[in-house]
């Protein structure tokens, strides 16, 4: 028989729940108990059940990554170590994460379901649809009954009367809520519409967890039409709000999002009436001024207009040549008048008027010389009354100049 002191058997229990796996690496649920926080950070607590308890401690680094500190009396899961503590001769267990019960491990498969889709590509924002402006007909997957269909149903006729709604009705709680979802939209699925929502009020984590089936999320990946979920409150999250083409935060929400505003619409008719006036007088406006302006280039292109420019042209260059004639008549009048004035001064008859004569031959010649004169019979001698001849006769013997001066007075006589 081995005999061990108590240290001895405290270093050996602890060697042998290091070495257990499952020890080492554990889930426990349990009520909080008597939870204590000391000034240096860390907390003590027990975990008990209706038949027994187990003592527990969570070191500061530990506390720091907690969202949440327990709270006394909440049923929580605690995951940690298992550890034999010599001081007290107490089993413990040394936590590193807590967890709310109903949540904790709802949340660990939640997790472990999300991160499996995500990597299959069932999240994928690239294949997300976006929603019809202006629905014609909806189909809505929930519980006939409830407030959801009726506050959907008023926000819809609120804000878009026209929308038509089908209910595919389903469980939207418990265990046979999944299958009972996934009927509902394989129903709408055949049918012709615009979009889908699948919605449900809010609720527990427990009773949202439907919404967190594998099988559905394929089913709602495959839809024809975009999905828009409303589950929950806006701080629950499922699988199918990932899946979904849009999450809205609750089913009226949802509701508000899928259909545009009754008011704002009639807002934007108005505007466009007001921009459709206007651009129709505009429009029409410059259809008037390009009527004038083919008009205006039609009449410049007239036969007739053109007729009217070159009978107008026709007339100013009439008056141009008759000024001209007439300009050139004034000045031919004038060099006529000059001419005739010069002509006057030149004219024989002008000299006759002063008492001169002219002598011509019976040849017409002028004479200008008494030889010429001496030539012919007779003479012609025009004067300022007329004309008459005359007979030429011999004239003396020209004397020298001696015998004019000899001459005797007898002989002048």
């Amino acid at each position: 028989m081995q005999i061990l002191t108590v240290s001895e058997f405290s270093y050996y229990f602890q060697t042998m729940l290091r070495s257990d796996d499952v020890l080492r690496d554990i889930w426990i649920e349990g009520e909080v108990s008597g939870l204590t926080r000391t000034s240096a950070g860390h907390c003590y607590f027990t975990l008990k059940d209706g038949n027994a308890q187990l003592s527990a401690v969570c070191f500061r680094r530990s506390v720091a990554r907690l969202k949440a500190l327990p709270q006394q009396g909440e049923q929580v899961y605690a995951h940690g170590e298992i550890s034999f503590y010599e001081g007290s001769g107490k089993l413990q267990i040394v936590v590193d994460d807590i967890r709310s019960a109903g949540i904790g491990l709802l949340n660990a498969r939640f997790e472990e379901l999300k991160a499996r889709l995500e990597r299959e590509g069932l999240f994928d924002s690239q294949r997300k649809r976006g929603l019809p402006s202006f629905p014609k007909r909806i189909g809505i997957a929930t519980s006939p009954t409830g407030a959801v269909i009726h506050d959907m149903a008023n926000v819809i006729r609120r804000r878009y009367p026209l929308l038509e709604i089908i209910l595919s009705p389903c469980q939207v709680q418990g265990e046979s809520a999944p299958q009972s979802i996934i009927a509902a939209l394989e129903r709408l699925y055949e049918l012709d519409l615009d979009l889908i929502i699948l919605a449900r009020g809010g609720g527990s984590a427990e009773d949202l967890d439907c919404f967190n089936n594998e099988q559905l999320a394929r089913v709602v990946y495959a839809s024809p039409v975009p999905i828009v979920t409303g589950v929950g409150h806006e701080t629950d999250t499922t699988i199918v709000d990932y899946v979904a083409d849009l999450r809205a935060p609750t089913p009226s929400a949802a509701a508000e999002l899928i259909t545009p505003d009754r008011i704002e619409l009639q807002a934007d008719l108005r505007e466009l009436r007001e921009r459709l006036n206007e651009s129709m007088f505009s429009y029409i406006d410059t259809l008037r001024n390009n009527i004038h302006d083919s008009k205006r280039r039609l009449e410049l292109r007239s036969p007739q207009q053109r007729l009217s420019r070159d009978r107008q042209r026709i007339d100013d260059m009439v008056r141009s040549m008759q000024q001209r004639i007439r300009h050139n008549a004034q000045l031919r009048r004038v060099q006529l008048d000059s001419l005739t004035a010069r002509l006057r001064t030149l004219s024989p008859l002008a000299t006759l008027q002063r008492g001169y004569a002219v002598v011509q031959s019976a040849d017409g010649s002028v004479v200008v010389t008494p030889e010429q004169a001496e030539r012919s019979d007779t003479l012609k001698i025009t004067v300022r009354e007329g004309s008459f001849e005359v007979q030429v006769l011999p004239s003396a013997p020209k004397r020298t100049k001696r015998q004019r001066k000899t001459v005797s007075p007898t002989e002048k006589e």
